[in-house]
């Protein structure tokens, strides 16, 4: 793969013009009115299935008389998955349903398909599936429980539990990891990584079950593949049949080592992964990421890596693709329909959600990509196959983004379905033109959106949304805290906690300054949303690089506490090392 940054041209600054507008505190909607606000290649259109719904949306499927499954992005008992029916015959539709699920989800509860004529669906922890009886949208059969994940969480950030089938009554699940690189403590920037790891012995992995045997655990299944820290974009592709993933690839190489990496080099690496999955396949974490500019598999730097180094990592499987850090591929659907252009058949559409940790740099993705196969390997690059979900350029902050595309289906007519995360909007998309006479120039468009800010290689110094930009404790934020907690202090909505309005951050100040210096992991509420994920500590900051931040962050985005100072610092920071 090659990656160049581009110097946009007067017809790309009109590209921008038509194709976005800037968020504002009241319009956060698309220029672009047509096809639902995609932009999609020449002959292709969309319609907008349902604009919203209740609980938002992550993995969907379509049965064979069109009736659409959503797995809810959140949901209560008896609410996960959200049924959708069209009863005229106008594209939209207008029943809507709820039923399923034992248990209150937060947001990581994802996977929706259907299998030989039941309904598959996950929790975190738990597989279901429903008989889906002829003619009835939400099945009257029993819900029964396919596994159950028996390992105690108290934290754990790839606990989702997406799924695919083969040809021969096998369901393949993963089991994601909770660690960058397998640090001893989650907690300690730039620890060494455990070696052996022993979190591969029963996560990191995907893990192959009988897709007909009811109430299994992890140790029924058969430990398919490992090295991989966390896929959520998995599918069976029956032409070669073969299985395929995408890995998200590990975060915080700026804030771990910033003696290491620069900004730049954080936003884009490590590599989203790209691989064929075959029995006994292992893709290197936690000792090893993929580089794609260097094109190869560096050594961690919890394993001594310094960027260049090699070492073990050459034995390691090497992906089809290696794409821009942080896109998060979270949905893959290789193309079996006959109903869009022969070009697509086999192909692999891919939902990338967005990434969230891009910063100083603006976030990336979020759009749908194909890229073309023939005889088992990708044929050419990847294209930009849907664009327009964010709906603004560049996109500073997650929550900036009025859509993030997630889940992917094929109808039984050969459309292509999308869900995104944020409203839980769903896209039909279908292709109206001359499918023996569609060329690649209908193309042509949609690789000029590689030039858009969400796709392109970032300037390493004018895309920098830091540059000229000094605020007292500014810095320190941008470097540890932005990644995570996003440049407007709201978070992403599903894994890091908003600053802005939140009690730990305006409260307490010796809670907020032990927070810092000794790290926080476990579930915690943050204005009536739970979260459970590891912050770091950070005691390696000076006392004032401290005090700054958190003066900052307590009298931005919203809030107007109080200053921390360097005394308030020093005293804590005394009396926690008195403890030890």
């Amino acid at each position: 793969m090659r990656y160049h940054s581009f110097k946009l041209s007067a017809s790309f600054l009109l590209l921008f013009a038509l194709g976005f507008t800037q968020r504002g505190d009241e319009q956060d909607v698309p220029v672009n009115t047509k096809n639902g606000g995609l932009f999609l290649p020449d002959g292709f259109e969309a319609t907008v299935v349902v604009d919203s719904l209740p609980g938002r949306a992550r993995h969907i499927a379509v049965n064979d008389n069109g009736d659409i499954y959503v797995k809810a992005r959140f949901a209560d008992k008896g609410e996960s998955v959200i049924a959708l029916r069209d009863t005229n015959g106008d594209g939209r539709a207008d029943i809507i349903k709820r039923f399923g699920g034992q248990a209150k989800e937060r947001a990581y509860g994802t996977a929706m398909r259907i299998y030989k004529g039941y309904l598959y669906f996950s929790s975190e922890l738990i597989v279901y599936r429903y008989k889906l009886n002829p003619g009835e949208l939400v099945p009257t059969s029993e819900e029964e429980v396919i596994l159950t994940d028996d390992h105690a969480h108290g934290m754990h950030e790839h606990i989702a539990k997406p799924v695919t089938f083969d040809d021969k009554g096998f369901m393949y699940v993963p089991f994601g990891a909770n660690s960058n690189a397998c640090q001893g403590d989650n907690r300690i920037p730039s620890s060494s990584g455990m070696d052996p790891c022993p979190i591969l012995e029963d996560h990191g992995g995907i893990w192959r079950f009988d897709a007909n045997k009811k109430g299994q655990l992890q140790k029924d299944g058969v430990k398919f593949a490992t090295g991989l820290r966390s896929v959520v974009a998995l599918d069976w592709n029956f032409a070669d049949n073969n299985l395929y993933a995408l890995q998200h690839g590990r975060d915080d190489l700026l804030r771990l080592f910033p003696q290491l990496f620069s900004p730049w080099q954080s936003a884009m690496l490590p590599s989203e992964e790209f691989l064929r999955i075959k029995e006994g396949t292992h893709a290197g974490w936690p000792y090893c990421y993929w580089d794609q500019m260097q094109g190869k598999k560096v050594l961690n730097p919890e394993y001594g890596g310094d960027g260049n180094e090699v070492g073990r990592c050459g034995e390691y499987e090497k992906p089809l693709i290696g794409f821009p850090g942080h896109w998060a591929p979270n949905d893959i659907l290789f193309y079996q329909g006959n109903h869009f252009p022969e070009r697509y058949k086999n192909g692999s559409f891919i939902a990338f959600h967005g990434s969230t940790n891009r910063a100083p740099y603006p976030q990336s993705s979020y759009f749908i990509g194909f890229v073309p196969f023939k005889a088992g390997q990708p044929s050419g690059d990847y294209e930009v196959f849907a664009d327009g979900f964010a709906g603004v350029d560049p996109i500073v902050n997650v929550s900036d983004a009025v859509y993030r595309p997630m889940g992917l289906a094929m109808g039984p007519d050969g459309a292509l379905y999308i869900a995104e995360t944020e409203k839980g909007k769903i896209w039909k998309v279908v292709y109206k033109g001359n499918k023996q006479k569609f060329a690649k120039t209908a193309l042509v468009k949609m690789e000029k959106r590689k030039s858009m800010s969400n796709i392109r290689t970032p300037d390493i110094i004018n895309d920098n949304l830091d540059k000229d930009k000094p605020v007292a404790g500014g810095k320190v934020y941008s470097v540890y805290c932005s990644a995570c907690h996003q440049r407007n202090g709201m978070g992403d909505s599903q894994r890091f906690p908003p600053l802005g309005g939140a009690e730990w951050v305006t409260g307490d100040k010796e809670r907020l300054i032990k927070v810092l210096l000794k790290g926080l992991e476990g579930p915690l509420e943050v204005k009536g949303q739970s979260y459970n994920n590891v912050m770091p500590q950070h005691s390696f900051l000076k006392d004032d690089e401290i005090a700054e931040v958190l003066t900052h962050i307590r009298s931005n985005f919203g809030n107007s506490a109080s200053a921390v100072t360097v005394d308030e610092v020093t005293k804590t920071r005394s009396s926690l090392d008195s403890l030890k």
